[in-house]
């Protein structure tokens, strides 16, 4: 490599340093890794350093790097037209709406389009305060669903704590099998429990004050933790029998990546309103939004509803949203997912937690999926923190980009992985887990 290249990595950090604020960290100690390009499943450096992406980067190139058809749709939409106020009628706005609410259930035609995946939070909330007349929101204290006001406080983990200043969010447990609130010892008594549990709550907190549920369909960064069976059903007929609008957190999950459109696909239920984001154009330009049911977008036919952004159904995002959700049938990338989830990702997973004894367990479906490492495979202790950043460090020298979060890891790769690609990433895990293993 030429040292002009290899200078570009340097200047790319040097800038970074000197002027870039990041998110969650403290500023200090940050040394960012460089990426310079990207294509499918692989992201390089200006040097050349190439390495598997198995994070997705934020869990949503589902599509993968640089497709062509949806870089040929910004470029398109980039000549006709760059922006127009959300007011105006735009054919690359309309026929985005119409795409996704094709794939949503039937009786859900209408979307709201917002900037991003915490913004659509936002405003499915208040379209379910507003619906109902009711303020409370009960969320899961393992979720995240972003990081402005409303969304961060129905958020259940660490990053709630330092930003507490909405009203009305009420936090439950969820169903969580291998480390169980609820004394359970099958998928059947947790689920039982767990909707008591919120049953309970609701009749506590008293129900007429309880506008909505919000739930992600799968908790993503919480852990990947595909609900057991009749759980989303049974949330869904409490919020029935008290009157609670059901909103489902598609942000992470859906468009493909659990092997379905949107993750609920696959447990029977309908919710009141979906949000969505990253997956829906793989976050090639920043947009996402509340796809709403006919009941509660009637609501504000002779109501103004009190919520906009200036970027909402910005034209490059939608027709992004366009390129990608055509390509990804006419593809068959959602059951590519499916298929290497069922036949090759999953089982590969599954091998290695029996192989280790750091493995606690495998988890996820579709290219969803974690490894949750223990310290101690008798009491399930989590891997402590060390053990975590050993294993990224790893992972990272051996040419894979994982995503890491808590005791786990996550294999969250785009929806357009191959089955050669899993299977030098299973490797690449092996040896990692086998280190890992020593240090038990």
């Amino acid at each position: 490599m030429t040292t002009d290249v290899v200078d570009l990595d340097a200047e790319a950090k040097r800038l970074d340093k000197a002027h870039v604020f990041h998110s969650w960290s403290a500023q200090a100690a940050l040394d960012p890794m460089v990426i310079a390009g990207g294509s499918g499943s692989t992201v390089w450096d200006h040097a050349g350093r190439r390495y598997l992406d198995f994070s997705s980067q934020m869990v949503n190139v589902n599509i993968g790097h640089q497709h062509p058809a949806v870089v040929e749709a910004i470029k398109r939409q980039a000549d006709l037209l760059t922006t127009i106020a959300p007011a105006t009628a735009n054919l690359a706005r309309g026929a985005a709406a119409e795409r996704i609410t094709a794939l949503a259930p039937e009786g859900m035609n209408k979307v709201f389009f917002t900037n991003g995946g915490a913004d659509a939070v936002e405003n499915a909330i208040r379209m379910a305060r507003l619906h109902t007349g009711r303020d409370k929101v009960i969320s899961r204290y393992r979720s995240y669903h972003g990081n402005t006001t409303a969304a961060v406080n129905a958020t259940g983990d660490w990053r709630r704590i330092p930003n507490e200043y909405a009203r009305g969010h009420i936090h439950v447990f969820g169903p969580y099998l291998y480390r169980s609130e609820f004394w359970a010892t099958t998928p059947e008594e947790e689920c039982e429990r767990a909707l008591q549990h919120l049953r309970r709550v609701i009749e506590c907190e008293g129900p007429s004050t309880v506008a909505a549920i919000l739930l992600e369909s799968v908790p993503g960064t919480a852990g990947i933790m595909v609900p057991p069976p009749g759980y989303l059903p049974g949330v869904r007929e409490i919020a029935d029998e008290f009157g609670v609008m059901l909103i489902l957190d598609e942000v992470m999950a859906g468009f493909g990546r659990t092997g379905q459109w949107f993750a609920f696909d696959a447990f029977d239920v309908t919710p009141d309103l979906i949000t969505f984001a990253k997956g829906v154009n793989s976050g090639y330009v920043p947009i996402g939004g509340v796809v709403i049911s006919d009941e509660v977008a009637a609501t504000f036919d002779d109501r103004v509803f009190p919520g906009g952004l200036t970027y909402s159904g910005h034209p490059l995002g939608a027709a992004s949203v366009v390129a990608t959700l055509d390509t990804m049938e006419s593809e068959g990338i959602v059951e590519n997912a499916r298929t290497l989830g069922t036949d090759v990702i999953g089982p590969g997973l599954a091998a290695l937690a029996e192989k280790h004894p750091v493995v606690g367990e495998a988890r996820g479906s579709g290219v969803f999926w974690a490894l949750e490492l223990v310290a101690d495979p008798d009491t399930r202790a989590p891997l402590p923190a060390a053990g975590i950043a050993r294993a990224k460090g790893e992972l990272v020298s051996r040419g894979l980009l994982p995503f890491t979060a808590d005791n786990r890891i996550h294999v969250v790769p785009p929806c357009v992985v191959t089955a050669d690609e899993v299977a030098t990433a299973l490797e690449i895990y092996d040896d990692v887990l086998t280190l890992l293993d020593e240090e038990l």
